[in-house]
């Protein structure tokens, strides 16, 4: 989701201190993995999401192809953590990177889920000696902008 670069060293010490291999925790394979990711979308952030894989000009549609297969067909709708759970992390990675756009779409998910702003300015207190005192402002802002 984040990208290798970023996790790269989180990856690296993760690996020297899990058993390998895990149990599977995939529920979709390559023939259903975008359909079960968008329908995996319009639960967390409405209808409007449907189709959002074939949406926009051509030239983008393959990234929101990954988008939809891989972050939601194949992370969102892995067993083990729920999504409430999933959201409020990506909510924490989102405030970290600063990406206020899909930050402000993933409160909006954190909503749906029962993640309330309450909670999620708990959970940004707890990010902040990490990622700043600017990002968590900021993030602090869109939870009260999303709340409107």
């Amino acid at each position: 989701y984040l990208g290798i670069g970023m996790v790269y060293p989180f990856l690296t010490i993760m690996n020297k201190h899990v058993n390998k291999p895990l149990k599977s925790a995939s529920t979709t394979n390559r023939d259903n993995r975008i359909e079960l990711g968008n329908e995996k979308q319009c639960e967390l952030f409405g209808e409007h999401m449907r189709g959002f894989q074939t949406s926009g000009p051509e030239e983008e549609r393959h990234i929101k192809r990954w988008l939809a297969g891989n972050c939601f067909g194949d992370y969102y709708t892995r067993m083990g953590l729920t999504g409430a759970q999933r959201e409020m992390i990506t909510f924490c990675f989102l405030s970290a990177l600063g990406t206020e756009p899909q930050l402000k779409s993933h409160i909006g998910g954190n909503f749906h889920v029962g993640n309330d702003a309450h909670y999620l300015i708990n959970v940004i207190s707890n990010c902040m000696p990490y990622i700043g005192y600017p990002r968590t402002l900021n993030a602090i802002r869109c939870i009260h902008e999303m709340e409107k």
